[in-house]
């Protein structure tokens, strides 16, 4: 498995990992992997991550069944960012976040750099309490 020694590591031994969705390039999520993540998502064709609050490897979907179908792997061009293209699953249309929205990134800065707020802008889709039990 030599391509897993162009990836440059974190001292953590971590990748940097953006989910985009196939077809509508919408962001889902941001995560991280070690080597054993990424040889496992090559291998599935799901996506799994690596939980740095856990300590684990984390299959995406484990608990919640919003499994992530990988189609396309991506590295950029400094070898220290990984682009999953997926299509999310479980729920239509698909959860990625665990706040039960479609994406992990919701929420919207407006106004300046003094009087700036953010804003939620998506709806959650299923209430996470019935998600993760």
């Amino acid at each position: 498995m030599n391509w897993l020694n162009e990836v440059k590591w974190d001292a953590a031994g971590l990748v940097p990992v953006i989910a985009q969705e196939r077809g509508t390039g919408d962001v889902l999520m941001f995560a991280w992997m070690n080597r054993e993540a990424l040889a496992k998502t090559i291998e599935l064709g799901r996506a799994v991550y690596f939980s740095r609050s856990r300590g684990k490897l984390w299959f995406k979907g484990e608990e919640s069944g919003h499994v992530q179908t990988v189609h396309e792997v991506r590295m950029d061009c400094d070898n220290d960012v990984i682009l999953l293209q997926v299509t999310q699953r479980g729920h239509e249309p698909g959860i990625a976040c665990h706040t039960g929205r479609h994406s992990c990134f919701f929420q919207r800065h407006q106004g300046g750099v003094q009087d700036g707020t953010w804003t939620i802008t998506d709806p959650v889709l299923k209430d996470p309490e019935s998600i993760y039990k």
